[in-house]
């Protein structure tokens, strides 16, 4: 096992963001040694990993398998998209939010045939709506949606639309982006076809890789119907099985030693349930300490998720989002800019290495910051 420096933390600042998120100095350490694509220590590392995800999506190996694919979530996304659907199918989006319009201009640059049922970006996805679409839309094959909206912050209710969309006999994917690994996701109950997430996220890794939790039924089923040679879900998948590690092309390897080491300690950590009882304490201790403050969130508390939230510009004289901004900064905690187009607005983002103690010190710039104004 590699000797690890002990060197002090470097980080001048944590990050307040919903990934890349701050990641400890252990799953940064990882990736100082330099791997082999072809060795069998690093193959194994891949199907470890491939193992694990399987355990937390509590999916039985005999029917879903994982595919790692390079490149940012939306690379992930991309691919079940461009992969996924044949020349005889239709995809339905639910969108409320930027990554799951998103899916619609993924789907438009491929010209896959598609629908959408909008509904607001405070609001979630209504599964009676899209029962009723599908019994009037027998063309439709597939439904898609975001589980986390990363723009807002809500918490879509995927149960309610997976026991639809199941008993419709369609396939249904979701986006977990920034949930998976947060909260409990039991993908094979469910019935979820295709479950997209991401290294950097409530995982706590560092960005490079997404992955794919795919049924494989499904998956075997689209080979062939892939538009991009990099992106081809079901060839990677093929690939990963029959090399028992080997990507394709050439993989992240820092990045996945990195995410190696944060599933380790996720595991120590006490699994996903103490994840996610870490991030939606913080959470909500901060979005009570902002509304005090004055700060409104968009996003109702009934529909808030626990890994970011967005919070509407206050109704003060002098108020500068760059100021601000600069302000946290100099403090030791970096936030996010606002994703909503008709209302200004910023995120704060608790999933990564922020803990209760981070809160007081959080809440106080921003209460210092509102002083000088």
């Amino acid at each position: 096992m590699m000797q690890m420096s002990n060197i002090a933390d470097p980080n001048t600042y944590k990050l307040l963001t919903p990934g890349p998120l701050t990641t400890t100095l252990a799953v940064r350490e990882a990736m100082l040694v330099d791997r082999c694509t072809w060795d069998d220590d690093y193959k194994a590392m891949t199907e470890s990993i491939r193992a694990s995800l399987l355990e937390l999506a509590e999916a039985n190996p005999a029917e879903y398998g994982v595919v790692l694919m390079q490149g940012s979530g939306t690379f992930g996304v991309e691919s079940v998209l461009s992969s996924v659907p044949g020349a005889a199918d239709r995809v339905l989006v639910l969108v409320n939010g930027a990554y799951s319009e998103r899916m619609c201009q993924i789907l438009t640059y491929h010209r896959i045939p598609f629908d959408r049922i909008d509904c607001g970006w405070d609001e979630t996805p209504d599964a009676q709506r899209v029962a009723e679409w599908l019994d009037a839309h027998p063309e439709t094959t597939m439904v898609s949606m975001v589980h986390s909206e990363t723009t807002t912050g809500i918490l879509n209710d995927i149960e309610s639309v997976a026991r639809v969309v199941k008993a419709k006999n369609r396939l249904f994917i979701v986006d977990a982006m920034s949930s998976f690994g947060g909260v409990e996701i039991p993908v094979e109950s469910l019935g979820i076809d295709f479950l997209v997430s991401s290294a950097n996220k409530c995982i706590q890794g560092v960005p490079g890789f997404s992955f794919i939790i795919a049924r494989k039924s499904a998956l075997l089923a689209a080979k062939g119907n892939a538009r991009s040679l990099s992106l081809d879900l079901t060839a990677q998948y093929e690939t990963l099985e029959k090399d028992h590690g080997k990507w394709r092309f050439t993989s992240p390897t820092h990045v996945v030693a990195a995410f190696d080491e944060a599933l380790r300690e996720l595991k120590a950590e006490g699994g996903i349930a103490a994840r996610h009882a870490r991030y939606a304490a913080v959470n909500e201790a901060l979005r009570e300490g902002m509304a005090e403050l004055g700060f409104k969130a968009y996003v109702a508390a009934d529909r808030q998720g626990p890994f970011i939230t967005t919070f509407l510009y206050p109704d003060q004289a002098g108020f500068d989002f760059k100021h601000m901004y600069a302000v946290l900064k100099a403090g030791g905690y970096v936030i996010y800019p606002g994703k909503l187009t008709e209302r200004p607005s910023f995120r704060l983002g608790n999933i990564g290495e922020i803990h209760g103690d981070d809160v007081p010190k959080i809440l106080g710039l921003f209460r210092g910051y509102l002083a000088s104004l």
